[in-house]
């Protein structure tokens, strides 16, 4: 399999673009930490057996409601539990790692599951600036995100084990990895998971189009921005080794239910937690009656107004309708769905109702 045909998906059942998982490992209230994870092996499996194209999980720190701080580690545990569908981050914040642990992560999770591991990543620390701080023991935080060309650069070196001579990483090698090929009896695959980059702005967009990279866009939560990130992409796209033309997915958050007032029930959740989180409370996910039972002040009805909006939410014909609307829009070349609710099973519900509507393999 070449590159190419790695990063692009082929749509199934009456899907206009291939269907994706972005999975936040969210925590509801009363459940545990293990509890998602084990939503997240459930996720997967499903998505696999009805021909969703790939399942990605984000990095977020500090955030008690979502359990996804370590990517990497969530993956290699996805992998052991599926065997086709194609594992990713969606994205690695790199800013928080220095690019060799990132590669030698990746490199890993490549040989666990040979052929279907992306790399996805982002230039945002993923959390508040303190946590931020943290990870990366520095109070500098601006330098990482400025800085991201160059980590992304040295990135790439390490996953093709290219550094020119004279470099001072040129005899540091990212394991497992190609060098392991050119070892006296090495029959390591030179393959490595395809780099994608993330984006809620115009700057990754811009990047991703000048390298000739692939771009996710993250219209679940900057929607505003959409549109002009995907033209800033497309517009400053040039052919590459990995890509001879523009592939842009988006993510998308979108909830189906047996009925339009149970969907609603749902995303409520999410946008009580989102109100929390903006407002310096983060928590985990409540329940449906504790969102339902909320006093909202004036600003958090409209904060949660404008937030319902961006969510493709209700009937599983509704919500075919509306991704179907939102890709003609966009012209986006896939979409990855995360369903965010309370509880794993409306999660699961979700994604099978939405292959259903598609008509995708059972």
């Amino acid at each position: 399999m070449n590159a190419v045909d790695e990063i692009r998906g082929t749509a199934a059942g009456t899907a206009p673009v291939p269907l994706s998982v972005l999975d936040l490992v969210t925590v509801g209230s009363g459940r545990t930490a293990s509890d998602a994870l084990r939503t997240s092996v459930a996720i997967a499996r499903l998505a696999e057996s009805r021909g969703y194209h790939r399942h990605w999980v984000a990095e977020h720190h500090s955030m008690p409601g979502v359990a996804s701080s370590s990517p990497a580690v969530i993956l290699a545990h996805l992998a052991a539990h599926t065997e086709r569908i194609r594992l990713g981050s969606g994205g690695v914040m790199l800013p928080n790692h220095a690019p060799l642990v990132i590669a030698e992560q990746f490199g890993t999770l490549e040989a666990l599951a040979p052929g279907r591991v992306d790399l996805g990543l982002g230039r945002a620390p993923g959390t508040d600036g303190a946590t931020a701080a943290a990870l990366r023991r520095s109070d500098t935080l601006h330098e990482g995100a400025d800085d991201f060309p160059q980590q992304l650069a040295e990135l790439i070196r390490f996953l093709d084990d290219d550094f020119p001579d004279g470099h001072p990483y040129a005899r540091i090698h990212a394991v497992p990895g190609p060098v392991q090929a050119t070892a006296p009896g090495g029959v390591q695959s030179p393959a490595r998971p395809p780099v994608w980059l993330l984006g809620s702005s115009g700057f990754s967009a811009r990047l991703a189009g000048a390298l000739g990279l692939p771009f996710a866009f993250a219209h679940h939560f900057s929607a505003q921005n959409t549109l002009p990130a995907l033209e800033l992409y497309r517009e400053s796209f040039r052919p590459s080794a990995v890509l001879d033309a523009p592939y842009a997915l988006i993510g998308v958050s979108a909830l189906a239910a047996d009925d339009e007032r149970e969907a609603r029930r749902q995303v409520l959740t999410g946008a009580l937690s989102m109100v929390r989180l903006r407002t310096g409370r983060p928590g985990l996910i409540p329940t449906p009656k504790e969102a339902e039972e909320y006093a909202f002040s004036t600003m958090e009805r409209e904060f949660v107004d404008s937030w319902l909006a961006n969510i493709v939410h209700g009937t599983p014909d509704a919500v075919r309708a509306g991704l179907d609307d939102l890709q003609k829009r966009t012209g986006a070349d896939e979409l990855m769905i995360t369903a965010n609710a309370h509880g794993g099973d409306v999660r699961l519900r979700s994604y099978e109702l939405i292959a259903d509507a598609y008509g995708l393999p059972a």
